[in-house]
This record gives C-alpha cells, sequence and structure tokens, in this order.
C-alpha cells in the first residue's frame, strides 16, 4: 500500500490552555475561518458539556469524555484518529480539510503530540500544523505556579493567545509576561479576546517537531476530579448565580472550573454558565437552538477529593429552590 505524501496529509491544530481559558471560544473562532474543519474534543467530566456550545457546520465531531487526553482517555486517540481518517478517504466529497484538537483543560498537551509524532500510521496521514495555547491573564500566573499541565501547555505551545486581557491590571500582565518567558521565552505571543484573533498570525508559526519538543516532560499525574450536577427542569437565574458563586467562594482553594448549560426560566434562551478562580462570569445566552429534550447540566472540577464539595453542591441546591436537579458524582 502505498502511504500519502507528507504534503498531502491533514493538518491538525492542538488547542490548548488551562480550565477556563477560552479554549472552546477559540476554536469557534477557527471554525468560522475554517468551516471545513473535523473536531475532537477532550471532556474531563464524565458528562461532555464543550461540544454544544461550539458553532459547528456538519462536519465530523468527536468527543473524548471521562478523563484526558493524558491519562484515561489516551489509549482512544489513536483509533478516533484512523477512524477519522478512514471515513475522510471513503468519501469522495472530501467532508473536512483539516482537523482541530481542543485538549481538556486539565490535560498536558504532550501525549497528544507523542501520539501524532510517533504512531506510523498517522505521521504518514496527518501533519502537526500548529499547538496553540490559551492562557488567561488575571489567573495565568497562579495556574503556571500551581499546576504543571498549565506548565507544559504553555512550555509546548507554537503560539500563546493571552486572554481575559481586560480583566488584568497592567502589572498582572507583567508578571505573566515574566513567568511565560521562563517557560516559553521565544513562543509568539497574542494578546486578544479567543472570538476576535487573526487565524492566519495564530498558525504563522512554524510547527517545529523538534526532539526537545518531544524530551519534554510532560506525563504529569493530577489529582482532578468533575462533580456533575444535572438540572432536569428551568432554573431562575439569580438564586443559581447565588449558589454558584457561594460555592466558588467557599471552594476557591480548589474549585478550578465551573462550567455548563442551563435552560432558564421565562422562555428565555438557554445560557453558558462559567466559572474559573473563584469568579463567576456573566451568562451568555446560547445563540444556536439547543433541543427541549435536552436538560441542563453544569459540571464542578476541583483538585483532590469531591465527596465534601458533591455534598456542597447537593446541600446547596437542596436547600434552594433548584429542587428538581440531581446530582451525580463522578
Amino acid at each position: 500500500m502505498a502511504y500519502p505524501s507528507r504534503s498531502s496529509a491533514l493538518p491538525v491544530i492542538v488547542v490548548t490552555g488551562f480550565l477556563g481559558s477560552g479554549k472552546t471560544t477559540l476554536v469557534n473562532r477557527l471554525l468560522r475561518d475554517r468551516p471545513r474543519s473535523a473536531v475532537v474534543i477532550n471532556e474531563f467530566g464524565a458528562v461532555p458539556v464543550d461540544q454544544k456550545l461550539l458553532a459547528h457546520h456538519g462536519a465530523p465531531l468527536a468527543v473524548l469524555s471521562g478523563g484526558c487526553l493524558c491519562c484515561q482517555v489516551r489509549a482512544s486517540m489513536a483509533p478516533l484518529l484512523k477512524n477519522l481518517w478512514m471515513a475522510w478517504r471513503e468519501q469522495s466529497d472530501r467532508p473536512f480539510d483539516q482537523v482541530l484538537i481542543e485538549t481538556s483543560g486539565v490535560a498536558s498537551p504532550g501525549p497528544v503530540l507523542d501520539t501524532l509524532l510517533r504512531d506510523r500510521w498517522l505521521t504518514q496521514r496527518y501533519r502537526l500544523q500548529a499547538v496553540v495555547t490559551t492562557v488567561s491573564a488575571p489567573d495565568g500566573v497562579a495556574q503556571l505556579e500551581q499546576f504543571p499541565e498549565a506548565q507544559a501547555q504553555a512550555a509546548l505551545a507554537d503560539a500563546l493567545l493571552i486572554t481575559h486581557s481586560e480583566f488584568a491590571s497592567p502589572e498582572a500582565l507583567t508578571r505573566l509576561e515574566a513567568r511565560l518567558d521562563r517557560l516559553a521565552l521565544v513562543t509568539p505571543r497574542i494578546v486578544s479576546h479567543p472570538a476576535d484573533v487573526d487565524f492566519a498570525a495564530l498558525v504563522s508559526s512554524r510547527a517545529a517537531f523538534s526532539a526537545l519538543r518531544l524530551s519534554v516532560q510532560t506525563d504529569f499525574e493530577h489529582s482532578f476530579r468533575s462533580v456533575t450536577l444535572r438540572l432536569d427542569a428551568a432554573v431562575d437565574w439569580n438564586p443559581l448565580r447565588l449558589i454558584l458563586e457561594q460555592l466558588l467562594h467557599q471552594h476557591a482553594d480548589r474549585l478550578v472550573r465551573v462550567k455548563g448549560l442551563a435552560h432558564t426560566t421565562g422562555g428565555a434562551a438557554p445560557i453558558i454558565v462559567q466559572g474559573a478562580a473563584g469568579r463567576l462570569y456573566p451568562p451568555v445566552p446560547v445563540s444556536a437552538p439547543i433541543g427541549e429534550a435536552m436538560r441542563g447540566q453544569l459540571v464542578f472540577i476541583a483538585t483532590g477529593s469531591v465527596d465534601d464539595l458533591a455534598l456542597a453542591v447537593i446541600a446547596a441546591v437542596g436547600a434552594g429552590p433548584i429542587a428538581s436537579a440531581g446530582a451525580v458524582l463522578h
């Protein structure tokens, strides 16, 4: 069997970055410029959420959930890409021209690169175009100092996208630049909202597949756990907001991310709920239609044991007006 030439191999862009740094927003931006893209999303929570936030245009969409690509889901990556390529080859109209991989916020991109660069079958059919890492300006320094996964995400990037700069002081931006200088001194950096970034500027950096990239130690074991809260009925946003703000405040030392979708009372559009690093962001209405049968759901990602966090979530919901919600511990 003749191998495809490297020039005809499908390009792959890996989007990585810590929890809440704007990865899904960036993937939506890339899809706006490159709608003929297949998308692979890795969700840490057992109940996938991010794929529902994508403005996708009919190309294949695959979700690996219940772990991150650096551990539980790692073995699924190569078979998924092989199946994706086989489906692409068998269709005469070629439904996509490239692949976007969005890693979990708690994953190092190292295993993804290792899979793409070491699997002989894949290297003949895919070529890594760029690794783009999103870094939140207000929270980046703390995340880089606390989590080795965030360090790996920055160190292995071909381009760093500094997000949420509108929420950061000049001093915070200076500290972040200094911290990134220690990890990725020569990596190009762009300060922009993920929805506004220029695609060409983002991927113009040459993806250098050097031995240095492969030698970086990125197989970190982490202690992240998730709690999924299912919302079986529409909720009043104001009481839910107060509950989430209280949980983010009470567990600020280890509750690193809250994300999800909620149907609200009054017939309003479903909303995207996002919080990180002790901060609950304003809700964003979902522009794309979502089926009425879909339940709302929130995912809480924290470090260490989440037994007490699950109990806190259940207690907060049970004591409030969200009585129809059910919590599932993963």
